[in-house]
């Protein structure tokens, strides 16, 4: 029965901690290992049309699969006993696709996640806007949720979450937390944003900036006394500050550039790698800390100028997403050949 098949097969993500399981139909599922290479599970067999179906309509029942049916897409949560998962399905060539990514029960700590003392010091902040960014399946979601869980334990605070889904559920420590879910609680990430103006929060996490009205919103929540996390899918912080501005018409740019500069606390830049020898991998990251002359440099619209002012800023706690590449190989745990895949300054390799 492949009802049952499939929830041993979640139970065995579980055990192993697998990140990622795809189902294709006529096809074999993959899973994405530690070391971010995709394998085909050829002990599962293959998954044909109905079996993608029987799937799907146990995890959302069977009039939410008629609707992603006619949507062609769709996000949710699903929980198995007291785990979760976030699940994308969609429609190819083949057939309906499930991309099902496991979500941890323990939040890992800061410190864990080796995020800088630089960055936990900003959460500390009455306002601001703290950005994570990175490629799909970079931790980002993970950095946030561990970001919320400090603020939790160390402070007194109210916290409303965004998400599309909810990912990691929390538990309100020293803090209130309140998590809504969008499609489920509201209709969108900007009117959820918008409401929470009244329901008086210290701290709000937006699961993604995905559109101007979202980052408008957003930056409006940071201008007025709260502090914002959000992430965005961008390769580096300079990449991330271009894309918040170049959402908006050009008649607009000039107010969000002001926006944004006075508003931004942090970019936080990662990607995972491969971990020598150990089939894992290791986060790398660039780290922008807004100071008086990237605001500047932001506001006159010269952001190609601001990776010459976080190599400058060390002492600030910024560092280039180059530099911590060059620490993790100077330490012996990515490859020459990882180094030199995802370094900018190619020249940087011939030293080494």
């Amino acid at each position: 029965m492949i009802i049952e098949r499939f929830k041993q097969l979640l139970d065995d993500m579980i055990t192993t901690q697998i990140p990622d399981i795809h189902f294709t139909a006529g096809s074999t599922p993959h899973v994405r290992k530690h070391s971010g290479d995709i394998e085909v599970l050829t002990s599962f067999g293959t998954t044909e049309k109905e079996d993608i179906l029987a799937i799907i309509t146990e995890m959302i029942g069977p009039e939410r699969t008629e609707k992603l049916m006619v949507d062609h897409e769709g996000d949710f949560s699903y929980a198995h006993g007291i785990h979760k998962f976030r699940v994308n399905v969609f429609e190819n060539a083949k057939g309906f696709g499930i991309a099902i990514r496991y979500i941890p029960t323990n939040i890992p700590s800061c410190k864990d996640l080796t995020i800088p003392e630089e960055v936990m010091k900003l959460l500390h902040r009455d306002k601001g806007l703290i950005i994570v960014t990175g490629p799909t399946g970079s931790g980002k979601s993970t950095t946030l949720a561990s970001m919320i869980e400090y603020i939790n334990t160390t402070m007194k605070k109210h916290i409303i979450t965004i998400e599309d889904p909810i990912e990691f559920n929390f538990q309100g420590k020293d803090c209130l937390i309140h998590q809504r879910e969008v499609g489920t609680h509201t209709n969108s990430f900007a009117r959820a944003i918008k409401s929470a103006l009244r329901e008086d929060p210290d701290i709000i996490m937006v699961g993604e900036m995905r559109d101007p009205e979202t980052i408008q919103a957003a930056l409006t929540l940071a201008e007025t006394g709260h502090l914002v996390l959000s992430t965005l899918h961008t390769n580096d912080t300079v990449q991330s500050i271009d894309r918040i501005i170049d959402s908006f018409p050009p008649a607009g740019q000039s107010q969000i550039r002001v926006q944004l500069a006075m508003s931004l606390a942090a970019v936080v830049s990662q990607t995972l790698l491969p971990k020598k020898n150990s089939g894992w991998r290791i986060v790398a990251r660039e780290i922008l800390m807004n100071n008086d002359a990237i605001r500047s440099i932001i506001i006159q619209g010269l952001t190609h100028q601001i990776y010459s002012m976080i190599e400058l800023g060390g002492n600030e706690g910024m560092i280039l997403m180059d530099k911590y590449l060059e620490m993790l190989y100077n330490k012996n745990l990515i490859t020459k050949d990882t180094f030199a895949s995802r370094v900018r300054d190619k020249d940087l390799v011939a030293k080494f």
